[in-house]
């Protein structure tokens, strides 16, 4: 009877009873074609920030998952390029959202502000974001992530390399003279276009991705037949390995390594580099 009782107890305590490994999955086993779709696995509902509702910052626009059963989200702050509005990364917002997370694009103070004013734009967007916006509660604060595209995404870079306990950072077509890639530590994925003649992938996103010797995981893509305007509207290859690598290193969800590790031999990129995910 007493070994009939600790097999019994034994049975209860399986692995399939368990919570999962990591606690911040956020939604079901992805595919292929769920990273593809328009659409992830959470409805959207987005709320505006106006001018003036926080320090440090322009205004923006917070999209995020109205399901908030399976706890807190991270975060991602996406910051446009030089003279661009923040409508033209606005579906970064939805896309990314849709996926679990709380996503903040923003417009810059000036249209013309450089990297750095960018950088600090997008840190005080992501503290607003964190502790005074609508929806800060829904928020892990240790899990936070930058993205941006131009200038932009130079500003994504400087903010990676002066805040180290960011989880990922993704630059699209990043133009910024500094390179500060040198300095950084966060896992960071770089996107290049080969047909990008405003910020030319030798001359920036190449560098940039080079200069991550102390990243902890790095990743370098340069798309097919784009140009450096093919970041400002739905880009389905843009979109899916942002998704994974963001889901990689912001939710730890190693459910996501198979769309990085081994490196895809994706015909809409020319350039694929991958340090794999450990």
């Amino acid at each position: 009877m007493a070994i009939l009782t600790i097999v019994a107890a034994t049975a209860l305590a399986t692995p399939a009873d368990a919570a999962p490994a990591d606690p911040y999955q956020r939604g079901p086993d992805p595919t292929w074609a769920s990273i593809t779709a328009e659409t992830g696995p959470f409805s959207v509902a987005s709320v505006t920030v106006p001018s003036g509702s926080g320090q440090g910052f322009n205004d923006g626009t917070i999209y995020y998952p109205t399901d908030t059963s399976q706890g807190t989200f991270g975060a991602v702050v996406v910051m446009p390029g030089f003279v661009a509005p923040q409508a033209e990364i606005a579906w970064y917002g939805s896309r990314l959202a849709s996926q679990g997370f709380v996503v903040m694009t923003m417009d810059s103070v000036n249209l013309w502000d450089f990297p750095t004013d960018r950088s600090k734009q997008q840190l005080a967007a992501l503290a607003y974001l964190t502790t005074r916006s609508a929806v800060k509660n829904e928020i892990d604060p240790g899990r936070l992530a930058v993205m941006g595209w131009s200038m932009g995404g130079g500003g994504t870079l400087e903010s990676a390399a002066s805040t180290p306990s960011l989880k990922a950072a993704i630059a699209l077509a990043p133009w910024d003279t500094a390179n500060p890639s040198s300095q950084i530590t966060v896992p960071t994925m770089v996107f290049g276009a080969d047909g990008d003649t405003v910020a030319p992938v030798s001359t920036f996103a190449l560098p940039a991705y080079n200069e991550l010797t102390n990243a902890r995981d790095k990743a370098f893509i340069e798309l097919k037949g784009a140009d450096h305007f093919t970041f400002a509207s739905p880009n389905t290859t843009v979109a899916e390995y942002s998704i994974a690598w963001l889901k990689r290193f912001v939710d730890n969800d190693t459910r996501y390594d198979q769309f990085l590790c081994p490196t895809p031999n994706d015909p809409s990129t020319v350039a694929f580099q991958d340090s794999c995910p450990l």
